[in-house]
C-alpha cells in the first residue's frame, strides 16, 4: 500500500493574537505570512488546500502563487467554533467552565460552540476526500489536533500535549483506505 504526505501547516500570527479565534477571523501580520511561506518552501506541494478563513487563507495564496498551484478552499478546516466564546481572550471566560471544557471539550463545549467530536467528524471528512498526493493544508491548531486525532488515534488529551505555534508544519505520511492512518514525519517551526 502506498501512502502520501500530508502537510499541516498552521496560519501565521494574527494582527490580534491571544484571543480564542474559532469562527473570529482575523487578519495575519505580514511576518505570520512569511514565516508561513519560509516554512513550506522546500515542501512538494501538488494540492494545495485552506480554511476559509482569511487568517489562514492569506498566507496560502501567497504560497500557491509563488508555486503556481491552484488553492483549493476547504471549511472543513476551519477552527473549533467557540461559540460565546470566540473572539475573547481567555481571561474573558469563566475560568470553571473553561476548566471543564480542555478537561473533556466534546462534553463541555463552549455555550453556544462546536464540540470535539463535531471537529474531528468535519476534519475527518475532509482527510478523507484527500487524493493520494502530496498535499498542503493550511488550517488551524485545532483542526491539526483533529486531524492526529483522526489519524493517529490521540485522544482529546494526547492531541493537547502537542505543541503548535503559529505558522508551524507538521507533516504526515498517510496511508488512505477505510481505516485510514498516519504516521507522524516531522514538526517544524
Amino acid at each position: 500500500m502506498t501512502g502520501y504526505l500530508l502537510h499541516l501547516l498552521r496560519h501565521g500570527a494574527p494582527e490580534t493574537p491571544g484571543l480564542m479565534m474559532g469562527r473570529t477571523d482575523g487578519l495575519p501580520t505580514e511576518a505570520g505570512i512569511m514565516a508561513c511561506v519560509e516554512n513550506v518552501q522546500n515542501v512538494e506541494i501538488k494540492v494545495l488546500i485552506s480554511s476559509n478563513l482569511v487568517r489562514a487563507r492569506a498566507p496560502a495564496e501567497v504560497v500557491a502563487g509563488r508555486i503556481a498551484n491552484r488553492l483549493v478552499i476547504d471549511p472543513r478546516w476551519r477552527e473549533l467554533d467557540f461559540g460565546d466564546w470566540d473572539g475573547k481572550a481567555s481571561s474573558e471566560v469563566d475560568p470553571d467552565a473553561l476548566g471543564r471544557f480542555w478537561d473533556d471539550p466534546d462534553h463541555n463545549p463552549p455555550p453556544g460552540g462546536e464540540r470535539w467530536s463535531a471537529l474531528t467528524n468535519r476534519v475527518g471528512a475532509a482527510i478523507a476526500s484527500l487524493s493520494p498526493r502530496p498535499t498542503l493544508v493550511v488550517t488551524h491548531g485545532g483542526a491539526m489536533r483533529a486531524a492526529l486525532a483522526v489519524l493517529c488515534g490521540f485522544d482529546q488529551r494526547q492531541v493537547w500535549a502537542f505543541d503548535l505555534p503559529y505558522a508551524s508544519l507538521l507533516t504526515l505520511h498517510v496511508w488512505p483506505g477505510e481505516q485510514a492512518s498516519a504516521q507522524i514525519m516531522g514538526l517544524s517551526q
